[in-house]
């Protein structure tokens, strides 16, 4: 009901010890109320960070380093609503935010598209009926191109130099139409994308060809919340879901030379055949079942039953949230 958006120092790296493992405890540096519940949060840049609300209501707070405190930059209020922005209960959640500074893109509940600046008060363009359906998640594709997700399993691509209010491309799951919650592209090869879903599916997705996913794996028993590949090494992608379990999904070539650390007690760590041809990255995330070429699969989370809601990558380091009110970091990732 009270609700929050904090900054904390999770620590510094550089005091690991020998095994990496870190001595001291993180600690609150500042925190500030938010209104509504907080649906997706992103650093624009270093000091600031953009809060989407179940208000519909999308905020940009600054972290002031210098005394540690937190205070709102800027606010579009129902920057996503339903029946009209002037009524008092018409705000529609705001689902999902990206951002690239300056530019910040917004989708809710309410089918509809903000492309803010940080800079501007009012919306650069607004897509009023973008989508029939929930969007769930957003992210950028280019600079002028952005991926969305929504409630009845689509995939689409909105490319904002054109003046229509179309998408460019629309993809789909055949067949149910699953919802989807979450979208992420590869650092690299911008053409493959991962999304997750309602039945807990990890689909990967080629949008130089075709209208459906390159590849449908089994997952999560459960909602999957996030997808994320690791932003500087993404062979190696990252899930999490309702049902508790968090898994990271190793497509690197070299998996048979990887030390057995990857091996703690997951219950899906699958020791798959892998091909002796070296082949590259791309085709691993593109093959009709990567599984049966070349992957590893391990739940981080072996013991866990509470809902993993949101986790973030950086460097070697794990960050994920819990039910259970708690914030877990992960030093090492890779061993």
């Amino acid at each position: 009901q009270d609700n929050r958006v904090s900054i904390w120092s999770a620590g510094d790296l550089g005091n690991a010890g020998l095994n990496g493992e870190y001595h001291g405890e993180p600690h609150l540096l500042c925190d500030i109320q938010h209104n509504g519940d907080v649906m997706d949060m992103q650093f624009l840049d270093q000091e600031r960070i953009v809060v989407a609300s179940s208000t519909g209501t999308v905020t940009i707070y600054r972290h002031h380093q210098n005394n540690q405190t937190l205070s709102a930059n800027h606010r579009w209020e129902k920057a996503h609503y339903h029946v009209d922005q002037d009524t008092s209960c018409g705000g529609a959640a705001c689902t999902g935010v990206v951002c690239n500074n300056p530019e910040i893109v917004t989708v809710g509940e309410d089918g509809r598209i903000n492309l803010f600046r940080a800079d501007q008060r009012d919306a650069v363009r607004t897509i009023d009926n973008a989508d029939s359906s929930t969007l769930h998640a957003v992210t950028f594709l280019r600079t002028t191109e952005i991926l969305t997700v929504n409630s009845i399993g689509q995939l689409k691509i909105w490319d904002f130099r054109q003046q229509r209010n179309e998408p460019s491309q629309i993809f789909s799951l055949a067949g149910d139409r699953v919802p989807l919650h979450c979208v992420d592209r590869h650092p690299n090869q911008q053409h493959i994308v991962a999304t997750g879903g309602q039945d807990g599916m990890l689909s990967i997705w080629d949008i130089r060809q075709g209208t459906m996913p390159v590849s449908l794996l089994n997952a999560h028993e459960a909602e999957m919340w996030e997808v994320h590949f690791h932003p500087s090494n993404p062979d190696h992608l990252f899930t999490c879901s309702e049902d508790g379990s968090l898994w990271h999904w190793d497509t690197s070539t070299n998996v048979s030379e990887k030390p057995s650390f990857l091996h703690q007690g997951g219950r899906s760590t699958a020791y798959l055949s892998h091909s002796t041809i070296n082949q590259s990255v791309v085709s691993a995330w593109l093959s009709n079942d990567p599984t049966k070429d070349r992957m590893e699969i391990t739940n981080l989370i072996p013991n866990q039953t509470l809902s993993v809601n949101s986790l973030d990558v950086l460097g070697p380091c794990l960050v994920y949230g819990t039910d259970a009110e708690a914030i877990y970091v992960n030093r090492q990732l890779f061993g």
